[in-house]
């Protein structure tokens, strides 16, 4: 038996992977689930059904989904033209960083010039902490799976650094900085804590689809990522697209950072650093690479984030089962993907065929015969 490719994907073969990826799913974490004492059912509902039931919980769900709506976007960007951007997390807090010193050096700006300022200082912040990795593969042709890897643990040592020292908060003395000013609060949406971050993710989905299926450059964006060398051969610059792809990916996560500061917090804090940027692979995997499925991802994630909260507190379930969840439904998903791609066949061995006899030739008709 082997997985050979497929000549022609039928239209059925996706959506019926995937929901059997998410039955398998349900499967798997059956078990852990009744390990920890609770019924999987209850589990399940709390975990999917019980944060849609009410208004709050939805916009719980909206503002759970936000950081990861930048972040998946971010690693969508840069994966769909062959770009391993790891580094979402380092260049989400690098864009917070940024939003936070424009904030605290310019506090009584209005909100007309605070807020824009704000949001492109952290997609400067986030362009900037991607430009090495991208340079360096570009130059150097150095992999930027480490590179920016890498610099994800630099970016929380950044921040604990400047929360520790020049940005401690000088009223409190805990490592936070200053409240923001007034101008810096991003507007809420529908009366919650729900901000307009949200619209500035939505609108970025928004524009990444368009150009993905209706412009010239969506069409050279996905030869790059499709085949390099093939999209090489046919004239488009595959470095460049590379490189600027880099860019725009580390922007996009600069500015979930600022939009989390600004529309959540009103201040940077160490707890910034939880891992937003990791749950955007993720993200960008489950949605495979596609604006909306980044955007359909998010929900479900922030869903089961903010059902994890309800499942811990109703059923005593740890925390963590819903990051297991989260990591199981990924590995179900990545293997009915290579399903859609791939069949599996089976090799029929060719039995050596039998050798013809060789004639022979009768007695009277050799020579020197009787």
């Amino acid at each position: 038996m082997r997985f050979v490719l497929r000549s022609r994907e039928p239209r059925w073969l996706g959506p019926a992977a995937v929901g059997v990826a998410v039955l398998l799913t349900l499967a798997l974490t059956a078990g852990p689930i009744r390990l920890a004492g609770a019924a999987p059912v209850a589990a399940f509902e709390r975990y999917l059904v019980t944060p849609l039931s009410t208004p709050n919980g939805v916009a719980e769900v909206l503002l759970s989904a936000t950081p990861l709506l930048f972040t998946g976007l971010a690693v969508a960007i840069a994966f769909r033209v062959g770009y391993y951007n790891i580094g979402a997390e380092g260049q989400f807090l690098a864009g917070a960083m940024a939003t936070t010193l424009v904030a605290l050096s310019l506090p009584d700006l209005p909100a007309p010039v605070a807020l824009p300022l704000g949001l492109l200082g952290g997609a400067v912040g986030g362009l900037l902490w991607a430009f090495l990795p991208a340079l360096l593969r570009r130059r150097a042709g150095i992999d930027e799976v480490v590179t920016t890897l890498l610099l994800n643990p630099v970016a929380v040592l950044l921040l604990q650094g400047l929360l520790n020292g020049p940005w401690r908060n000088p009223e409190t003395g805990f490592p936070d900085s200053a409240s923001f000013g007034e101008g810096y609060e991003m507007p809420v949406l529908f009366g919650s804590r729900v901000h307009a971050g949200l619209l500035l993710g939505l609108l970025l989905v928004a524009v990444a689809t368009v150009v993905m299926a209706a412009t010239p450059l969506g069409v050279r964006l996905r030869a790059a990522g499709q085949s390099p060398t093939a999209a090489g051969f046919s004239g488009i610059r595959v470095g460049a697209l590379q490189w600027r792809s880099a860019l725009v990916s580390g922007a996009v996560a600069g500015l979930g950072g600022s939009s989390q500061v600004l529309g959540v917090q009103h201040q940077l804090t160490g707890s910034l650093a939880v891992g937003y940027g990791y749950t955007g692979v993720v993200v960008a995997t489950l949605g495979g690479l596609s604006a909306l499925g980044v955007l359909a991802v998010a929900l479900l994630l922030g869903d089961v984030q903010v059902g994890a909260q309800s499942a811990s507190i109703a059923l005593q379930l740890p925390s963590q089962m819903g990051g297991v969840l989260t990591s199981v439904l990924l590995l179900t998903v990545v293997a009915a993907l290579s399903v859609r791609r791939y069949r599996l066949t089976r090799l029929t061995r060719l039995r050596p065929a039998a050798p013809e006899p060789v004639p022979r030739t009768p007695v009277a008709a050799r020579p020197g015969g009787d």
